[in-house]
């Protein structure tokens, strides 16, 4: 039986994070995300990523208590992808060179738009982050 409703959106990804502090600057200054809401209460930051929020819970604060921190070995997740325009690789090279993060080699790739130009980097925790030409 099929649900009474139908998907139109991904809403949030939540990341649990050691340097809340560290992490915000990372997604805020180097991939351009837009700070929507503070919930300090809660060692919670609300990144704006299009129509979509990317959350960020410090591992100390209320909501991130109760496990290990993710690392290497222990990831968030696989990888996380945001669609980037204008696609200019050489300009998007050499702004994230500012900020010490080396993209691997562009490839083709299937996603949401379809195929397109993607790249994979490496945020401050580890975490795969793919940035992909937004078509």
């Amino acid at each position: 039986m099929p649900p009474p409703f139908a998907p139109v959106a991904l809403d949030h990804l939540v990341i649990r994070v050691r340097d809340l502090d560290g992490m915000e600057a990372f997604y805020r200054d180097a991939l351009g995300c837009e700070v929507a809401h503070r919930q300090e209460a809660l060692g919670l930051v609300h990144l704006r990523v299009g129509a979509s929020l990317l959350d960020l819970v410090w591992i100390g604060g209320k909501l991130g208590r109760g496990g290990e921190a993710p690392d290497q070995g222990r990831p968030n997740m696989d990888h996380l992808c945001i669609a980037v325009a204008p696609w200019d690789e050489a300009a998007i090279r050499a702004h994230l060179a500012a900020f010490g993060v080396v993209p691997d080699a562009p490839a083709e790739r299937y996603g949401a738009g379809g195929r397109a130009t993607t790249v994979y980097l490496r945020d401050p925790e580890g975490n795969a982050v793919e940035l992909r030409a937004a078509g």
